[in-house]
């Protein structure tokens, strides 16, 4: 991974990214659960599917991508692949590298990383490895500040993985999330992207958009297509679009919404991930 980010930071001097003219900034955004690579799901393994991921990252091109249940060499293969992303993110198990990342991939040749860092979720979240609330294994958030290199506007970015199993977990998560949004050092709009193993009507959902005590992000996805029932995200490999959308992206509503949708990328009913990834087009507000 060493190499890719070096890469990537002399393809940052070397290639600046251009801004466009006389236009609001525009980025496109992507949350994308990879399945962790080491997961034995034979025909779905890793290595059956890994140039499926990597189409998906060469045809969105987004500007920063979220990823949760990545491992290491998963990182180290799509840096590989796609050398102008640098990685922010540690292993949940260590703050190294060991256990799954839920890393943020952001295109070095047109971001400076202005701080960044990982949360646990838990009573303890500058603890390493550290659960509480019912979850049985760790779960985290990871952050970064990122500054346009041309046009000088700075965002936050949130990128977390609830647990799958205890809702007390997810609300707390959802809390403490609020609390580190509202605690930013800087009035930056914000992106707040991942698996949250919720769906839209789950209290730790409605705390991030529609509670008063939240931090009243929106709903990239619903404020495209309010009317939409065919939201599943989680695919179980076999393109299944009919439960709950669980893979979220939210935005300050400074932000313009452009396009907001998920992707179904397939090879002949091969999938990239059990689950589908979803994305999001936005502008800076004008005044930021």
């Amino acid at each position: 991974m060493f190499i890719a980010q070096l890469i990537a930071v002399v393809l940052a001097i070397l290639h600046p990214a251009p801004l466009k003219p006389d236009a609001p900034t525009e980025l496109t955004v992507m949350s994308f659960n990879l399945r962790y690579g080491t997961a034995n799901d034979g025909e779905n393994s890793w290595p059956n599917r890994d140039h499926l991921v990597m189409r998906v990252f060469k045809q969105r091109d987004a500007d920063i991508v979220g990823v949760q249940e990545a491992l290491a060499f998963q990182l180290d293969e799509i840096t590989t692949e796609f050398p102008h992303y640098a990685v922010i993110g540690v292993g949940r198990d260590d703050a190294k590298t060991a256990g799954e990342y839920s890393a943020i991939l952001y295109r070095a040749d047109r971001f400076i990383v202005d701080s960044s860092g990982t949360f646990w979720l838990s009573d303890t979240p500058e603890t390493v490895a550290s659960t509480s609330w019912g979850n049985s294994i760790p779960r985290i958030c990871t952050w970064a500040r990122l500054i346009d290199r041309q046009s000088g506007d700075a965002l936050y970015i949130f990128n977390t993985h609830y647990d799958h199993r205890s809702q007390p977990s997810r609300e707390q998560s959802s809390k403490l999330i609020a609390q580190r949004i509202a605690s930013r050092s800087h009035n930056d709009p914000v992106v707040l992207m991942g698996d949250f193993n919720a769906g839209e009507l789950n209290p730790a959902i409605s705390h991030l958009h529609a509670d008063n005590q939240g931090p009243n992000l929106v709903h990239t996805y619903r404020a495209q297509h309010p009317d939409e029932i065919a939201v599943g995200t989680f695919n179980a490999f076999q393109g299944k679009a009919d439960g709950d959308m669980i893979d979220h992206i939210f935005v300050s509503g400074t932000f313009q919404i452009l396009d907001a949708n998920i992707d179904r990328t397939n090879d002949d009913g091969q999938y990239p991930s059990d689950h589908f990834p979803v994305w999001v087009q936005v502008a800076f507000p004008t005044d930021n």
